[in-house]
């Protein structure tokens, strides 16, 4: 929509409020409203100010007015307020330059997308992004200096199985939620609702089902979208998800290792380029793939372990990426082998269908961020002709000893991933697309924030380990 064609889609539905939602620099959506009266055409051009020091990771105090601009094309009917309300995505600008600010996530998608038109190499970069989730009942969390705790509960879970009172039964066991029908699966209706309205606010929805794990895991599949668009997706999903389970008094989560013992939630990304409307990673070599989707394999391969800070930033995501519970650890490639951290889909033979799929990413992610690091590697194995190596079709999980060791491996913590993108980053800063200004902020705002708390803490398995001792 034009910024005319937006007013006329606010009146005709009736709008009363104007919700402006950015993403911060961590990737989760901050929101102001205003009266539809304050919102004329001039604001799309404008902007609404805001104070940008109280956004995580952002402005220092002295320095801190800002500016969103809506995105037009982003309108939609907000399906959650009780007062209708018209719901926009924003850019952020500096108020004295008028200029894109450099910590908008936004704006480094957007960058990314040009760097990759300013390349020749193509002029789209198509993601398909598979965020999985849990749907808990309830849940509890706190920490002090005396007390440390989480408490999950969730009427699916197979610890439930033996629960006094009324109990039917129909527990998912570990690992054994894929695919089951109700009463297993219990939560159908609630995604079902989920992708109405994912589908009302402008998203083509696959598929859906409950995921591996027990106690609610779920998976949504989006038809695969522009870089930047897949980023605003990702986004109003996790929204809808969120406020969907809350319609229903229960509770979602995008944490990628919320449960011991059982699978945790990813955030496979399949991805392509096309150009002038043709797609380019189908070939004749391996898999139907052309010489070009194996230079992009080799380029994320090769920097696996510095996109990790970006595509794995949560200390939490380094209980998923660990050996076992099909964790995609193992830094190589196949067709159909899901114990390779990228795969590429065999389903069908036709030449758009034609991606690859990596795997290690999760929910937890900057999907704007994470997208377009990915996009920037890739796009440096095929500037530098990277060899992705031979494929890998045996299953990598049961490979023991030397075999095993020859295969690089995803880090183990967040910390070993800041220090792989400090050393590893430049193809990041190719057309200015990332700054070394945006990496020091991400890499000091996860080791001050996140990483050096999480230290300082004891946890209660230390208890149960050492307490006697």
């Amino acid at each position: 929509m034009t910024p005319k064609e937006v007013l006329e889609f606010a009146k005709a539905n009736k709008a009363e409020m104007v919700d402006f939602k950015f993403v911060d620099f961590l990737g989760t959506w901050q929101h102001f409203g205003t009266p539809i009266c304050e919102f004329p055409e001039a604001i799309f051009t404008e902007g609404s100010g805001f104070d940008g020091s109280s956004i995580r990771g952002w402005q220092a105090i002295n320095d801190s007015d800002m500016l969103a601009v809506p995105d037009p094309t982003s309108a939609i009917m907000d399906p959650f307020t009780k007062i209708p309300t018209l719901s926009v995505i924003c850019d952020i600008k500096d108020p004295i330059s008028g200029k894109p600010y450099e910590k908008d996530p936004r704006y480094i998608a957007k960058k990314a997308e040009a760097h990759l038109k300013a390349t020749g190499v193509g002029d789209t970069a198509y993601i398909g992004p598979e965020a999985e989730f849990f749907i808990f009942d309830n849940i509890r969390f706190d920490q002090r200096m005396n007390a440390g705790f989480y408490f999950i509960e969730s009427d699916e879970g197979i610890w439930n199985a033996g629960a006094e009172g009324k109990n039917l039964g129909y527990k998912p066991r570990h690992k054994e939620g894929y695919f089951p029908v109700s009463p297993t699966d219990s939560q159908d209706d609630i995604r079902a609702e989920m992708v109405r309205e994912m589908e009302k606010s402008g998203i083509y929805i696959e598929k859906q089902h409950h995921e591996v794990a027990t106690a609610g895991q779920a998976e949504i599949d989006m038809r695969y979208t522009p870089l930047t668009r897949m980023a605003d997706q990702v986004m109003l999903y996790k929204y809808i998800v969120k406020n969907v389970a809350k319609r229903y008094g229960k509770t979602a989560t995008f944490m990628p290792k919320p449960l011991f013992g059982d699978n945790g939630s990813g955030m496979h990304t399949h991805q392509s380029i096309w150009k002038e409307g043709k797609p380019l990673f189908a070939g004749d070599k391996y898999a139907g793939v052309s010489q070009m989707c194996l230079y992009y394999i080799g380029g994320i391969l090769k920097h696996a372990q510095a996109l990790a800070a970006l595509t794995n930033p949560t200390t939490n995501s380094y209980k998923r990426l660990t050996p076992g519970f099909e964790a995609p650890v193992n830094l190589a490639y196949s067709s159909r082998n899901r114990s390779a951290s990228i795969r590429i889909p065999m389903y069908s033979s036709n030449p758009k269908a034609k991606r690859i799929e990596v795997r290690f990413p999760d929910p937890m992610c900057n999907p704007y961020l994470a997208f377009s690091a990915m996009l920037m590697a890739g796009l440096d194995g095929i500037e530098n002709k990277i060899d992705p190596g031979p494929p890998v079709e045996r299953d990598l999980y049961e490979m023991h000893g030397a075999e095993s060791a020859a295969i690089p491996t995803m880090p183990g913590s967040l910390d070993q991933a800041l220090a792989a993108l400090e050393a590893d980053h430049a193809f990041l800063l190719k057309g200015g697309v990332f700054t070394e200004a945006v990496l020091t902020s991400w890499m000091d705002y996860k080791r001050n924030k996140e990483i050096d708390p999480m230290r300082l803490r004891p946890t209660p398995y230390e208890f149960f380990l050492y307490y006697d001792g």
